[in-house]
């Protein structure tokens, strides 16, 4: 089983990565983008799919959300797929890519015939739009059936179920929808009718009745623990564990009853939320891991590099890092960092005592960005559980500039498990820094709100007396300020 690859042909934007890392009845699956090839791994042999069934090549695409999931001897995996691809050239100094080849798709792996099915498959064959990507599977065991969201896309958004056996599909919500999981006998998915904005609450279809409960969060600060709000919402992942429901999106998490929020209401946990810049669980999956959950913080997720001379200035923000890519191992009431990586993790599965790990050192790219190459070197790890969910949290460090975050609220860092954890900040005049300290417990407790006073120059600010999870705003804007998280 290849570990490292390196960047060759597969006309997208920028890196796609190891996407839909499973291991069931003995075969390890993932689908390599943006070359569009799926790869099972048997024992004693590897089979790769490169989208055939689609159309003729060259493929690029494949998946880049993780859609997958398994029943029987079936591996039923999703995404999207150029089939074939046409890279137009350079348009104005950046790329582009011709989409009227562009399929959303359900295959289907036979694991005893080593053999692949396409199940379903969706275009609108346009020059610029596609239908929308299929960025999640579910299985309903009631139906039978595959429940599918859509969010990645201009037409044809929501949540489908799909016939697995005959293809047939059928709209269930036409409210866009990007990530879910099962929730008791519910399928639960974000609801996202406007991507730049990003989640606006939970849609819950009734896999009894088959009816559709939709919870819209209205005001974000009320339900935060923190009492502060969150935009740019942009979905990353769900799971389901300790009988809630977890979303997590950019800027923190939602957790709670989204079908009967009058038992238990959903309420807002602010986790490495910083303004302006990439850092977010994008594009990668959480891990069901010793009873606990195992979630993915990502440092370079999406970013641009070839934007009108209007847009270059905020480009340089949001393509600032501002920090390592977290592992973080929820077992309420504590979330501890558990690992650091580079720019991101793309998927996660279990293999026996292990954890395998797909990683790449480069992001999404988009707007006039895309290339005919996949630009990153991607990789698959592998690391044992025992080791991963027991392991000293590692040193890191987290820079935040003034002019990302403004006097909105940042951070919702995990202190567990530090000794040593504190702010260094170059501060431009004089000023004041509120800290809120929470815990994820359920339902969470917010503890403390501490104020300090900050002088012009560089101020020390001591967090030994925390140990949660720990949130952070400037009283006024300071666009000169720079400030340092340091955790030892």
């Amino acid at each position: 089983m290849k570990h490292l690859f390196k960047p060759v042909y597969g006309p997208e934007w920028g890196s796609g990565g190891v996407f839909g890392l499973t291991y069931y009845k003995g075969v390890v699956y993932y689908t390599l983008a943006m070359e569009g090839e799926a790869h099972f791994h048997h024992e004693d042999s590897e089979t790769v799919y490169r989208f055939e069934l689609l159309g003729s090549g060259p493929a690029s695409g494949g998946d880049t959300y993780n859609a997958v999931d398994y029943v029987d001897d079936k591996i039923y995996f999703g995404g999207w797929v150029h089939k074939p691809a046409v890279y137009k050239g350079r348009v104005n100094g950046g790329g582009e890519i011709d989409f009227r080849n562009k399929y959303s798709h359900i295959h289907e792996y036979d694991v005893a015939e080593r053999r692949v099915r396409l199940v379903w498959s969706d275009s609108v064959h346009h020059e610029y739009e596609w239908a929308g990507e299929v960025s999640q599977i579910v299985y309903d065991p009631l139906s039978d059936s595959l429940l599918i969201a859509r969010a990645d896309g201009m037409r044809n958004l929501g949540v489908y179920r799909v016939d697995r056996n005959t293809g047939r599909a059928e709209e269930v919500s036409n409210v866009p929808a990007l990530k879910g999981a099962l929730y008791q006998e519910y399928a639960c998915f974000d609801l996202q009718p406007d991507w730049k904005r990003g989640v606006d609450g939970v849609q819950c279809y009734d896999l009894v009745e088959r009816k559709l409960v939709k919870n819209f969060i209205e005001d974000w600060s009320r339900i935060s623990v923190d009492g502060c709000a969150v935009e740019r919402r942009g979905s990353g992942y769900a799971v389901t564990g300790y009988a809630r429901y977890w979303h997590f999106f950019r800027g923190g998490l939602l957790v709670g009853n989204p079908v009967e929020p009058e038992v238990e209401e959903l309420v807002f946990i602010r986790m490495f939320d910083f303004p302006g810049t990439p850092y977010a669980p994008h594009r990668s999956n959480a891990l069901p891991l010793g009873g606990g959950i195992l979630a993915v913080f990502n440092s370079y997720s999406h970013g641009y590099i070839h934007v009108a001379p209007e847009g270059r200035a905020r480009a340089r923000l949001f393509n600032s890092i501002v920090g390592p890519t977290t592992l973080v191992y929820i077992t309420p009431p504590v979330a501890r960092i558990v690992a650091t990586l580079g720019a991101r993790v793309t998927s996660m599965a279990k293999k026996g005592e292990s954890v395998l790990i797909g990683v790449s050192n480069t992001p999404n790219l988009g707007g006039r960005d895309a290339t005919p190459l996949e630009n990153g070197w991607r990789e698959i790890i592998e690391w044992r559980e025992d080791a991963l969910i027991n392991a000293p949290s590692p040193p890191a460090v987290f820079r935040v500039l003034g002019s990302t975050v403004l006097d909105h609220p940042f951070g919702g860092i995990p202190l567990t498990g530090y000794k040593v954890k504190a702010l260094r900040i170059l501060s431009s005049k004089p000023n004041a820094l509120r800290i809120v300290e929470y815990d994820i417990g359920l339902p969470p407790v917010r503890i403390e709100e501490d104020r300090v006073v900050l002088k012009e120059g560089w101020n020390r600010v001591d967090l030994s007396n925390h140990s949660n999870i720990v949130s952070f705003r400037l009283e006024s804007p300071d666009e000169k300020a720079l400030i340092y998280i340091s955790l030892e």
